[in-house]
């Protein structure tokens, strides 16, 4: 799963990576909830763009916004069958930066808050899927989710689920609107090597319960 995560890349980095004119009002956020405004890099024509969406999909067929609200995270292995997910996965998929995220134990009664990160500090780049929902009255609004997968070693003694992290060089064939074949992209839903990330205990002071997925 993936219930908060924080942003603190420079534009400078994402173009870099990305290939982007980044947005201005990109600013660092530490501690990004559902329901929130995220920062994600998708297709368009040949080259990429970077826009905000609000987290937590809405499927088009859906006459209100209210499954917005649980469907933050995608299992990457139904979400090729998934009548929420199947045409965003297959259309509209997109990369969302992270510096890292947050998960939660649940021990004895008490939940202790990890934060999960690359050891070299690099960026995070999570696995999505976007899509547009218009109103009756025609108003537009485009939201994401985040894939999620079986969790690595260093995770999974705390969780069992983590997002679907992206190795750069993958980058492009998940963005590649012309690979719709499940099959082309079910060997990126790995889970991410667990000796490239680096996990420790925050205090519960400094976020919130997450959401659960």
């Amino acid at each position: 799963m993936c219930g908060r995560f924080n942003f603190d890349i420079s534009p400078e980095l994402l173009t870099e990576i990305f290939g982007i004119s980044v947005l201005e009002d990109i600013s660092p956020h530490y501690n990004i909830a559902p329901s929130q405004r995220v920062l994600i890099i998708r297709r368009n024509g040949t080259g990429n763009l970077s826009e905000f969406l609000r987290w937590g999909l809405i499927p088009s067929w859906s006459k209100d916004t209210s499954s917005g609200n649980s469907l933050i995270n995608a299992r990457s292995e139904s979400v090729h069958e998934k009548p929420s997910f199947r045409q965003a996965i297959r259309y509209r998929r997109c990369i969302i930066p992270a510096s890292g995220y947050f998960e939660w134990e649940n021990k004895n009664g008490q939940k202790q808050p990890y934060y999960i990160r690359m050891k070299d500090d690099s960026l995070m780049g999570l696995a999505g899927i976007w899509e547009t929902w218009k109103s009756a009255e025609g108003e537009e609004l485009r939201t994401c989710a985040i894939l999620t997968t079986s969790p690595n070693r260093l995770v999974q003694t705390i969780h069992d689920r983590m997002p679907v992290i992206l190795h750069p060089e993958e980058y492009n064939l998940w963005l590649d609107r012309n690979v719709t074949d499940p099959e082309k992209l079910k060997p990126l839903y790995q889970p991410y090597p667990s000796d490239l990330m680096e996990m420790y205990p925050v205090s519960s002071l400094d976020t919130e319960v997450a959401v659960k997925c």
